[in-house]
């Protein structure tokens, strides 16, 4: 079954390939080019600027080449190290994920520079895929990359999910939250998003640099406070947001912003496609296929002993494959290694508690699970019979030497697109 659960998971990781889903959405010809069935006309001489930024903004940038052969394109896009695709014409810029970095900065001021010299009749594709909130780096007046740096560690580690880390996020940066709109007055600004948020929310999805943005300084402040990080913030970072709240400092834009009556948003690869993919090549296994649902969010641990329990009472026929999609949480209070969908499988394993005849697969559209060469982790009554000290591999976020040697491991490297988690639980 182990065989069947990976062929499972890649067929949705192809369903949402960038070379597939651009070509579905950019049609062209002399006189317009089409996105997503909204036509803009082209300016004779001028280029089409592409930007973008993420873990698929390499692979999103190739595709829009391939889809546009005989235009002039300008631009540049930000990947993720590991990530990178040649391309043509339209540069290609590597930086630091899931902590920003240097070159992320310096990559983000050059994409400024462009934008703000795009002409008012111009064509931009902005191209979105998770892992933009890092990516697209900069840091706060009187604040420094480093104080930025920290702000997102103490995020990943506090169990805040994407939605709450990304309010945080846009309160510390010049262009998230739909400020990059801002800097230019182009009626053709077209952003295509690969969503990694539950819900596909769009100011959410990559801290959304080209949309307008509902939450606020308060908001942010509010998140901080949650998760009780107000002491461990460095001080400029505090002072920032305690400006931003009291009124000091400029709000993102919000919606009704007149910028965002000439922007144009578009959805083109979710989690959801990659379920269906998946639940077609189930079936033609053999499987009686069930999507459980694809907004699964919470606590990894808990996740796994639900759904466990699903497994151990399923009543329905057999072979059966139940498919999940979403994104677990992690609360980091040890020095482990790992991830979530690493973390979610041996707490699967363990539940399990010796059962045969069920597999249970989880793992990162993206390839990268946490900061490891593990996409996630596949398990199974046997490969906890091999590993040892499971629970107390669970307690210190430590899955990764765990499935390492019991042999668990998912590593399929970059896979160049970005949809969120899959989960997939094979019943025989």
């Amino acid at each position: 079954m182990n065989t069947d659960a990976i062929s499972i998971f890649n067929s949705a990781v192809v369903a949402v390939q960038p070379a597939t889903l651009i070509q579905q959405c950019i049609q062209h010809d002399a006189d317009t080019i089409t996105i997503c069935g909204k036509s803009f006309p082209r300016s004779a001489g001028r280029p089409i600027w592409v930007f973008g930024a993420g873990k698929a903004a390499a692979a999103m940038a190739q595709a829009v080449e391939t889809a546009l052969p005989d235009c002039l394109l300008q631009g540049i896009v930000i990947t993720k190290y590991g990530h990178e695709l040649p391309l043509q014409h339209i540069s290609l810029a590597t930086a630091g994920h899931p902590i920003p970095d240097e070159n992320g900065v310096a990559a983000t001021q050059q994409m400024t520079e462009m934008i703000t010299g795009v002409q008012a009749d111009d064509i931009v594709l902005f191209l979105l895929s998770g892992g933009t909130s890092a990516l697209l780096a900069d840091h706060p007046p009187g604040a420094t990359l480093q104080e930025v740096q920290t702000v997102f560690d103490l995020l990943l580690k506090s169990g805040a999910d994407i939605h709450e880390m990304n309010t945080v996020r846009k309160h510390l940066s010049g262009v998230k939250g739909g400020q990059l709109a801002l800097l230019t007055n182009t009626p053709a600004l077209c952003t295509i998003v690969l969503s990694d948020v539950v819900g596909d929310d769009l100011h959410v999805i990559g801290s959304g640099p080209t949309v307008p943005d509902p939450s606020t300084f308060a908001d942010a402040m509010a998140v901080v406070e949650k998760y009780h990080l107000t002491d461990l913030l460095p001080f400029p970072i505090f002072l920032h947001l305690e400006r931003g709240c009291a009124g000091n400092i400029a709000e993102t834009p919000k919606p009704g912003h007149p910028r965002f009556a000439h922007t144009y948003t578009f959805l083109a690869g979710t989690n959801r496609i990659a379920l269906q993919a998946a639940a077609r090549t189930a079936t033609q296994l053999g499987y009686d296929t069930h999507i459980l649902t694809s907004t699964l969010t919470g606590d990894a641990v808990t996740i796994a002993h639900s759904l466990v329990a699903q497994a151990k009472e399923w009543k329905g026929k057999r072979p059966a494959c139940l498919l999940a999609g979403g994104e677990s949480t992690v609360t980091v209070t040890g020095n482990g290694l790992g991830g979530r969908n690493q973390q979610l499988a041996l707490a699967a394993g363990i539940a399990l508690e010796g059962q045969e005849g069920i597999t249970f697969l989880s793992a990162g559209t993206d390839g990268t699970d946490g900061p490891t060469d593990a996409a996630g982790a596949i398990v199974d009554a046997a490969i906890m019979q091999i590993g040892k000290n499971a629970q107390e591999h669970l307690d210190k976020q430590d899955a990764y030497p765990f499935f390492q040697n019991a042999g668990g491991l998912l590593i399929t490297g970059p896979t160049q697109t970005n949809v969120m988690d899959i989960i997939i639980i094979l019943l025989v």
